[in-house]
């Protein structure tokens, strides 16, 4: 087996690692619709052990995937190759840029609020950050098609 194997066994074993929690991490939150704030701040709890596969996942991810084209350089003049790096740093960018101001007021409320009853504010924040968690999962699935299609 070649380093080039090796590192596409680790990509493809990261991408499930990385990206399965990841696309389940809005569900975990919708699906169940926590009726109160323990439920809440369970759900949450989930979500942020989900967080740290899908980190995990992704930079395993980020550095398998430019590895295989250092072995490979012939992967940089594939469209699909480029493509899909460009996408995945652009869906990187959205942790910091669009999903951390969106999910920290939900996190200072989960922190602060006192009581059980879920405050009317969730909602909208909750659909917002939710909004942004799908277009990236949007941009992973791109990714993946583009992975094992090679359209160009």
């Amino acid at each position: 087996m070649s380093l080039y194997d090796v590192l596409v066994f680790i990509h493809v074993i990261s991408a499930i690692l990385g990206m399965g929690p990841g696309m389940m991490m809005t569900l975990v939150v919708i699906k169940p619709m926590p009726k109160n704030m323990t439920e809440l701040k369970h759900a949450f709890a989930i979500r942020n052990s989900l967080h740290m596969l899908t980190m995990t996942g992704g930079l395993l991810l980020l550095a398998t995937g430019i590895g295989m084209g250092l072995l490979n350089t012939y992967l940089f003049s594939q469209g699909w190759y480029t493509t899909s790096l460009l996408l995945f740093l652009v869906a990187l960018a959205f942790g910091p840029v669009l999903l951390a101001p969106r999910s920290k007021p939900i996190k200072l409320m989960i922190i602060k609020h006192k009581g059980e009853e879920i405050p009317a504010s969730y909602k909208q924040l909750s659909k917002q950050l939710f909004h942004m968690e799908h277009l990236e999962n949007l941009l992973f699935l791109t990714i993946i098609v583009l992975m094992i299609l090679k359209p160009f």
